[in-house]
């Protein structure tokens, strides 16, 4: 029988999502004082014309979402060529190393709405080693990895305005082989929400997660706070910083921090390239994960 705090999770998303829907299909809530056309009339089936289509703005590569929703009708790829997580062994965390590799892993997405698109996170492939220095065995594993769907739908600023919001409920379904996942539904609601700074991209996120915990049965609560700053260094070259923190609400876990820095190059207004590091600044903390990657839009 599942938790009851597992159902409670479920029937949450399971009653807010389509009422995003209705609420996206019927109107679109934006800041006024810009020339852009009613778009509420575009759909999955109906596509926004390209000359009316928003900025590209992918929810990658730091851990702060953007509030910007994909275009109705059209489709946008975000994903890693490949990246690496090192954690190095530490005696406050039992003195074991982690290595973990993951080739194109990545977010579908497609536009429903003007103001509500679906996405898709998934793994295709990832290998894990783990060095147990205290037990002196060593372990491997890989395949797959989980995947979780998710609805973001922008409440304010889509189309304009000093101030966007947006919501994005989510659940992450254990599809993973050869133990890589916890083998447990969990999920959560983002926040991301974002200013419009002149020559600055500024944005922050809060997110609320539900998940299995790690000693025994039964699930824990989590918060999760982000900020992250851009500016344009040269040309289409721009550079990123980041500072992610989460902290659980499980017995006798520590708070998770992450310094954050990357470059990203806009090839065009379709295409995003994108490379940097997430650095590990608490005890609890992966040490290192760097990455190269890209976002495309159809």
């Amino acid at each position: 029988m599942a938790h009851p705090t597992l159902l409670r999770l479920a029937a949450v998303v399971g009653l807010f999502c389509p009422a995003v829907f209705f609420q996206a299909a019927a109107q679109e809530t934006s800041a006024g004082g810009t020339n852009t056309p009613d778009k509420n009339s575009y759909n999955l089936f109906n596509p926004t014309p390209d000359e009316y289509m928003r900025e590209m703005s992918p929810d990658r590569p730091d851990k702060t979402d953007s509030p910007f929703t994909v275009d109705a009708g059209h489709f946008q790829l975000e994903m890693d060529f490949a990246n690496f997580t090192y954690d190095a062994p530490n005696s406050e965390r039992g003195n074991v190393k982690t290595e973990d590799y993951q080739i194109a892993p990545m977010n579908l997405k497609v536009g429903v709405f003007n103001n509500t698109d679906f996405q898709l996170v998934l793994a295709p492939y990832q290998w894990e080693r783990t060095d147990d220095r205290n037990a002196g065995t060593v372990g491997q594993k890989s395949g797959f990895g989980d995947i979780t769907p998710r609805v973001k739908v922008n409440l304010i600023g889509n189309d304009g305005g000093f101030f966007a919001l947006a919501l994005i409920p989510f659940v992450k379904l254990p599809t993973s082989q050869d133990h890589l996942g916890n083998g447990s539904v969990e999920g959560g609601l983002g926040i991301p929400y974002a200013f419009d700074i002149p020559n600055w991209d500024v944005g922050f996120q809060t997110t609320f997660n539900c998940d299995r915990n790690d000693v025994g049965s039964g699930y824990h609560a989590e918060f999760n706070n982000s900020v992250s700053i851009g500016h344009a260094v040269i040309g289409k070259l721009s550079y990123h910083v980041e500072f992610f923190s989460s902290v659980s609400t499980e017995q006798n876990s520590d708070w998770i921090g992450t310094f954050d820095t990357w470059f990203m190059y806009q090839a065009n207004k379709n295409l995003c390239l994108d490379a940097g590091v997430y650095i590990g600044v608490t005890q609890s903390s992966d040490d290192w994960h760097p990455w190269v990657g890209m976002t495309w839009r159809y």
